[in-house]
């Protein structure tokens, strides 16, 4: 038993079940047992790999996309730019690089970057080392104590990370799906408490289920709120569904392979599909101009990604070029990332178009 199935199990016995939502919190936040807390998960030794691992391409494109975006904001100086799940470090480290291409702009960067991890923050650490920008990265908790000032917002694979509600529909109606201890385990039990359900959901079946995610609504809310204040955008890329629709997708991985979300708590990643029109709708109605979301390979062929590929296969031998068509086609390929995962853009309503939304 891991320590923090002791943990719940306690909190469990004295308060009862716990819903989904507050599960999936505990095991990848918990101070001193979550999952993001206490290692690097990333990498073939880890047990996932992101976009930015995969290639530096992903990172390249992204650091373009930031630096043409800052000069048609008229180049404002300083320009805050900001990375939520920084991950190792990797992306923003691409992305610096590439960003060189275009004078001024990293001396004209803020870097912040806002992560929990205490492993992770060091990871990346080592990997901004001498990649200067206008100031040293300040490192933060939550998007809460970043300056203001204009933006430039970057989340690759943060959003599925949140924690989820789940909702039931049972015969006696909708209740919150909830972790209880039974026949010596974990396991999932509804909720005694009637709840309301969205109208998306008015046409489930018994035993439909709902997942929504509050921590998603209060970032949509608060990046919106810096952009209206101060101009910029703000670029997610992750996986999920583009219309709201019943269904469970809450998920563990450990070592590469799907596991029990109830089995070794604390030890394996825990995610969920992104519901990027619920997403896109509480951005809207705190004044946004939403722009996507679009397919990862649809966005990444915008900014030039098969054009990039090509001159890093010129520039290398037979083996690296074969390196470089592999990471395009995970990338791109609509059996892989390129359909699943999209990319959704928040900026300023009197700002540019970010590049990739034409």
């Amino acid at each position: 038993m891991t320590p923090l199935e002791r943990h719940l199990r306690a909190v469990i016995a004295a308060e009862g079940p716990i819903p989904v939502l507050r599960y999936m919190a505990e095991c990848l936040g918990h101070p001193d047992h979550g999952y993001y807390i206490t290692r690097d998960p990333l990498g073939a030794a880890g047990d996932f790999v992101t976009a930015p691992e995969i290639s530096q391409m992903f990172g390249e494109l992204i650091g373009l996309w930031c630096a043409d975006l800052w000069d048609r904001m008229a180049r404002p100086d300083p320009v805050l730019l900001v990375e939520m799940g920084p991950g190792r470090g990797t992306l923003m480290a691409d992305a610096l690089r590439a960003a060189a291409a275009l004078p001024g702009f990293r001396d004209a960067i803020r870097l912040h970057l806002v992560e929990t991890s205490p492993v992770l923050r060091a990871r990346q650490a080592e990997a901004l080392a001498g990649l200067e920008t206008g100031a040293a990265p300040v490192w933060h908790d939550d998007i809460g104590t970043v300056p203001g000032g204009p933006l430039l917002l970057i989340a690759n694979e943060l959003l599925d990370a949140l924690p989820v509600r789940q909702i039931l529909r049972t015969a006696a109606g909708w209740r919150e799906r909830m972790v209880a201890v039974a026949d010596g385990g974990l396991a999932f039990v509804p909720g005694a408490a009637p709840v309301e359900a969205p109208a998306f959901a008015a046409d489930a079946p018994i035993g439909g289920l709902v997942e929504l995610r509050p921590a998603a609504d209060e970032v949509a809310a608060a990046v919106t709120a810096r952009l209206l204040r101060h101009g910029g955008a703000a670029l997610f890329i992750d996986y999920g569904h583009l219309e709201s629709a019943p269904g469970e997708t809450l998920q563990a991985v450990r070592s590469h392979v799907y596991a029990d979300p109830l089995t070794d708590p604390g030890e394996a990643d825990l995610t969920a599909h992104v519901d990027f029109a619920a997403f896109a709708r509480t951005a809207r109605a705190a004044g946004a101009a939403v722009h996507g979301p679009v397919a990862q390979a649809e966005f990444l062929a915008a900014l030039g990604i098969g054009a990039r590929a090509e001159a890093l296969s010129r520039a290398s031998g037979p083996k690296r070029a074969g390196e470089v068509d592999a990471a395009l086609d995970r990338l791109c390929s609509p059996a892989r990332m390129g359909r699943l995962f999209k990319a959704m853009a928040l900026a300023a309503p009197d700002g540019p178009v970010p590049a990739g939304f034409g």
